[in-house]
């Protein structure tokens, strides 16, 4: 298998197990993020890519600033919620308290959706996957190079 065959591999169960924590911790609301999660790979790197808002469900919003109300309002949409106000004035009301209080998900499963997927030990078992791998090649390179001067 080549380094970005197993790259490829891990970066994908990567994204596989970050949507189903996503689910786990209730955090799906439009299914926008989930299908924005894409990974790249090269010979040498890997990228996971999603909705910008991703570092909100990692760290939660800190107090003192409006979120989008746009994004509110399709949350709104997609939760089926109603109420006797405008949609618009709900959307408002909710960014305000956002703004006011910040948003942690304490009650409701919390934040820290990468962490708990990408932790330390995972790392280093995609590190020690890929520098097996990659110590395969310089091995075959240099039993090649040795093959050939011989």
């Amino acid at each position: 298998m080549t380094t970005k065959q197993i790259l490829q591999e891990e970066f994908d169960l990567l994204a596989i197990d970050l949507i189903a924590k996503h689910k786990q911790l209730g955090m799906k609301a439009s299914g926008k993020w989930i299908d924005s999660l894409e990974t790249k790979v090269s010979s040498d790197k890997g990228v996971l890519i999603g909705e910008d808002y991703t570092e909100q469900l990692q760290y939660g919003r800190a107090k003192g600033k409006f979120p989008p109300i746009d994004m509110i309002k399709k949350w709104i949409v997609s939760k089926g919620l109603t109420y006797d106000i405008p949609i618009n004035s709900l959307a408002f009301l909710i960014a305000r308290k956002i703004s006011r209080e910040g948003w942690k998900r304490k009650d409701h499963g919390g934040v820290e959706l990468v962490s708990q997927v990408i932790t330390p030990k995972r790392i280093d078992s995609i590190i020690n996957r890929v520098g097996i791998e990659m110590t395969l090649n310089v091995v075959d390179m240099i039993e090649n190079t040795y093959k050939v001067n011989a």
